[in-house]
């Protein structure tokens, strides 16, 4: 088989090099394959892979200065994000080159699809431009041209289908099958991650675990069991159900979006109306009860707080009481600074606070985000009945008295 060219690769792998002392290509091409061969076993290894075509030419551009070689080394790879990622990584551990000690470090990985994609969907609204049917169509075949390079977007991970946003991002969706990923990728949305089945994969019980999680159900219940597996093994945070009677594959991009913009927090599911979307698409969404989302306080053991704590906890609610607002403190109690509760959420994720003080409930979010984002103690005006992540301390007004 021929060796992949890097314009037929997915991505290029760009590694920076110093050496001590002069070097010429031949020993950086040797020193590359001599030094990772067996790292990462036989499936990866890069002659390997090269045979196969998965990992292309790989090339040197170098220069001498003085005694002292630097250059970059090029790889095109068609293997996925994960193991592209772990074949640069393996790069930095080449510890000399020829003769001479020598430092590696990978500057970046470029997608080489993205300009492509780009081209494709600039070229063919200039071609649906030039055949003269009206703006309005245009517009509605370049969405589709849109909608089918979204598509082709899919990933493997760790075995799943994937929209190319899941390791990465803060929050993850979980549906049924592939269909589901492909549905929301075509409408732009790039975190939803397949189970493939009604048995829920380790990997995305861990990945609930440490990313706000919403399941996203299709609408004849069916997903129950999903639900109630990854409850058990994972972490819950809401969950979202297709229109009754529907699959999430088989939803308008309207119903997609209201769909997660109407999602129950865990626990509150069984809220959800039975006819709670409209046939009519033109009718107003309903609930059947306009307090879903609001906190319920509930009867719990007194928590012992010290008294240096309780007092600047005290003051904090003191100077918040009616403000909706919250107070960020770091390890030492130190006032960080004061944020409105809308903005909460992205606070605690960008935040090296260690403290949270606030006017108003602690919540189910709340407590998880904090617990992911470092935060040690949340201090609210009541508490949901919730599990409480290990490690995070929730106080109330009453603990404070």
């Amino acid at each position: 088989m021929g060796k992949l060219a890097q314009s037929a690769s997915k991505y290029i792998i760009y590694i920076n090099f110093q050496a001590d002392g002069t070097v010429e290509k031949p020993d950086v091409i040797g020193a590359v394959f001599g030094q990772t061969e067996g790292l990462l076993g036989a499936d990866m290894d890069l002659r390997e892979l090269q045979k196969t075509g998965r990992v292309g030419r790989i090339d040197v551009n170098l220069r001498t200065e003085k005694g002292k070689t630097s250059g970059v080394i090029t790889i095109p790879s068609s293997l996925d994000s994960s193991e592209t990622a772990l074949l640069a990584a393996t790069m930095e551990t080449i510890e000399r080159i020829g003769p001479c000690n020598t430092k590696l470090q990978v500057e970046k990985i470029d997608d080489s699809r993205i300009g492509k994609r780009k081209y494709v969907v600039d070229r063919a609204q200039q071609l649906l431009e030039t055949m003269g049917d009206g703006d309005a169509e245009i517009d509605e075949l370049s969405e589709q041209i849109k909608s089918a390079v979204r598509s082709g977007e899919i990933v493997e991970f760790q075995g799943l289908p994937a929209g190319p946003d899941v390791g990465d991002s803060d929050s993850i969706i979980v549906v049924e099958g592939r269909a589901d990923v492909l549905k929301l990728l075509k409408n732009g949305i790039r975190n939803a991650i397949a189970v493939q089945g009604t048995s829920v994969p380790p990997i995305v019980a861990s990945l609930s675990k440490i990313k706000e999680t919403t399941v996203f159900l299709d609408g004849d219940r069916g997903g129950d069991m999903i639900l109630k597996e990854l409850a058990a093994v994972g972490s819950v945070d809401f969950v979202a159900r297709a229109p009754e009677g529907k699959e999430v594959e088989d939803l308008s991009k309207k119903e997609l979006f209201k769909a997660l913009r109407e999602k129950q927090p865990y626990g509150k599911e069984d809220k959800f109306e039975k006819k709670s979307f409209d046939r009519d698409e033109n009718k107003s969404f309903e609930r059947t009860e306009n307090k879903t989302y609001e906190s319920k306080p509930y009867v719990r053991r007194k928590m012992r707080v010290e008294t240096d704590q309780k007092q600047v906890f005290k003051e904090a609610m003191n100077q918040l009481s009616g403000s909706k607002g919250a107070y960020y403190f770091g390890k030492k109690l130190e006032a960080i600074g004061k944020v409105p509760i809308k903005e909460i959420y992205n606070t605690i994720r960008e935040s090296k606070a260690e403290t949270l003080v606030l006017d108003g409930p602690v919540d189910q979010k709340i407590a998880d985000l904090s617990a992911r984002n470092g935060i040690k103690t949340v201090v609210g005006t009541s508490m949901e009945r919730m599990r409480i992540p290990r490690g995070l301390k929730v106080i109330t007004l009453e603990d404070l008295e």
